[in-house]
């Protein structure tokens, strides 16, 4: 009950590979997360940017034009 089948093995080793031997390290997945999050709340400190709905007259000029 207490030892190591293959499958635990095979599971540590699939692991081990993805922490350590992979191309895309966990450090660099850390880093843009931390850049996504940033951009994020500078997305919400600068809501004058980007109006979240279209003024509705502008609507109106739009649609009364062939």
């Amino acid at each position: 009950m207490g030892g190591l089948s293959i499958w635990h093995i095979l599971l540590f080793a699939a692991v081990a590979l993805l922490l350590f031997g992979s191309r895309f390290k966990i450090s660099d997945l850390m880093g843009d997360l931390g850049k996504g999050i940033s951009s994020f709340r500078k997305g919400l400190a600068n809501p004058d940017d980007h109006p979240a709905s279209p003024d509705p007259a502008d609507k109106k000029d739009t649609a009364a034009k062939p």
